[in-house]
């Protein structure tokens, strides 16, 4: 017998198995397509985490409510006298626009810590929100004076005093800002610490720079120059005549910018 002939039923059978093999592999993949597996379920919020460590992810999610809640139940726990709590429960308000809340809350901070600098800061960024500006100046000062190696306290105390118009003590303490931090205007707000640097116009710009190009930061002076004149500040011949930009006025982008200024964007 020919070794290469197989025999009929052995044949067949090979069919047969071949044919069973096929239509199970196209079913599994059919069903795959039908039936694709369930992503995997996030794993369960760690049994261990504290109060405030629960209360502290809710403040990186920005679910500011669920973060109040939760510092809340950490200060109960502590018998009210924790002083970090109180802060961060007013920032948790803070967020959500609850001011008065948030005034509550660092002021107990600050009865249970007179010294709690960031308590103090905070509470004036809550009258600086409402637009009570000379009152945030003396929250600010208090601050200030307890911890005066704070950048963010000075940023704070200039902004105040830019919309009380007072544009000396405004780049004064700007400039005392930057020598601490050059860059704690573009930093996110910490947990501890609040920041408004709001003046949002071409004249804020301007005195940014103008703190800058003191400090002979010509790259973050000219950066803040464009964005006021590109927000239609309108004092070419004061820019000029300023002695803190004479200081950095062989720096090649300011001459660029002061020999082809941006045109003003319309709102």
């Amino acid at each position: 017998m020919n070794p290469r002939k197989r025999h009929p039923g052995t044949l067949v059978a090979t069919l047969m198995m071949a044919a069973i093999v096929l239509t199970l592999a196209m079913a599994n993949g059919l069903r795959a397509i039908q039936d694709p597996p369930s992503p995997q379920a996030p794993a369960p919020p760690h049994r261990d985490l504290t109060l405030e460590q629960r209360a502290d992810i809710f403040m990186a999610r920005k679910s500011y409510a669920d973060a109040a809640d939760y510092y809340y139940r950490a200060l109960k726990q502590a018998s009210f006298k924790n002083p970090a709590l109180w802060n961060k429960m007013g920032i948790a308000f803070q967020q959500e626009n609850k001011f008065h809340s948030a005034r509550q809350a660092y002021t107990k901070a600050t009865r249970v810590d007179p010294n709690f600098a960031e308590a103090w800061n905070n509470l004036g960024t809550v009258y600086f929100m409402v637009n009570k500006y000379g009152k945030s100046v003396s929250y600010y000062q208090r601050a200030i004076t307890l911890k005066s190696e704070a950048a963010s306290f000075h940023l704070n105390l200039g902004t105040s005093y830019y919309h009380l118009k007072k544009f000396d003590q405004a780049v004064e303490e700007y400039r005392t800002a930057l020598g601490i931090d050059p860059k704690v205007a573009v930093r996110q707000s910490a947990v501890g610490t609040a920041i408004h640097t709001g003046g949002a116009d071409p004249e804020f710009y301007f005195y940014m720079a103008k703190a800058y190009a003191s400090i002979g930061n010509a790259e973050d002076a000219v950066r803040y120059l464009r964005r006021a004149l590109e927000d239609g500040y309108d004092g070419s011949k004061q820019i000029d005549e300023d002695p803190e930009f004479k200081k950095i006025s062989q720096y090649p982008a300011y001459i660029e910018l002061r020999r082809n200024p941006p045109v003003a964007i319309k709102n």
